[in-house]
């Protein structure tokens, strides 16, 4: 394996086969100890965490794949804590999707004028962002994408459904277990012109609440991985 990038809580590998090699750490981002995945900057370890937000993306990336929705995964070593996944090409220099069933957070902060804090957004609303730290990951629309020369119209389109499948196929799985999913946070690329799932599906990227009061991550990441 030759390492090609270094990251926060993951490093990527290029396998000789053409596919890709991520490995989960367990440094976790956050602040002055606290974890923190909002947080740009790897603030604390805690051990064991990169194989359980594995374990937690594995048994998600199954389920789309017993529902018929491709992603790049292949397959993943738990006790390596590693997962091989199609090669893809990220969105402009990167791009954020969120998918939004309760209006809260920074959804709130824009549009509190118009809409209460915890109001259920019928069938789900999407959103996307540019990361970019500096500029406050700034909000783009779908015409914006296409303008920008980001994608095309109709790998807007496929990215929309599939954000809405997908998020219907983890807050099902949720609700099984008594949990109730707000938000979720995901990355598509796209390999051979086909829009596809990229990266995790984890706990930190995650809102959700049991009960009226807000799970944890890592809380979280043990419901999943224990029920």
């Amino acid at each position: 394996m030759i390492k090609v990038y270094e990251g926060k809580t993951k490093d990527v590998y290029k396998l000789d086969n053409g596919n890709v090699m991520l490995k989960f750490k367990d440094d976790c981002t956050g602040k002055d100890g606290v974890f923190d995945p909002g947080e740009n900057s790897v603030g604390l370890t805690i051990e064991g965490i990169g194989k359980a937000n594995l374990q937690t993306s594995v048994y998600y990336f199954e389920l789309l794949k017993q529902a018929g929705i491709k992603t790049h995964y292949v397959s993943a070593n738990i006790d390596a804590a590693e997962m091989e996944v199609l090669p893809a090409t990220v969105f402009g220099h990167g791009l954020e999707v969120i998918c939004r069933l309760v209006a809260t957070g920074s959804f709130i902060r824009r549009y509190g004028e118009y809409i209460a804090d915890g109001t259920v957004l019928e069938g789900g609303y999407v959103e996307c962002t540019f990361k970019n730290d500096e500029k406050g990951d700034p909000l783009v629309t779908g015409e914006g994408l296409v303008a920008l020369g980001v994608m095309t119209e109709e790998m807007f389109a496929s990215l929309k459904a599939q954000t809405l499948a997908i998020t219907k196929v983890v807050a099902d799985d949720l609700k099984s277990i008594g949990l109730d999913l707000w938000d979720i946070k995901f990355e598509f690329g796209y390999n051979n012109g086909e829009v596809i799932l990229i990266d995790e599906i984890a706990s930190g990227n995650m809102r959700v609440y049991k009960d009226g009061k807000i799970v944890e991550p890592v809380e979280l990441t043990k419901l999943i991985n224990n029920r």
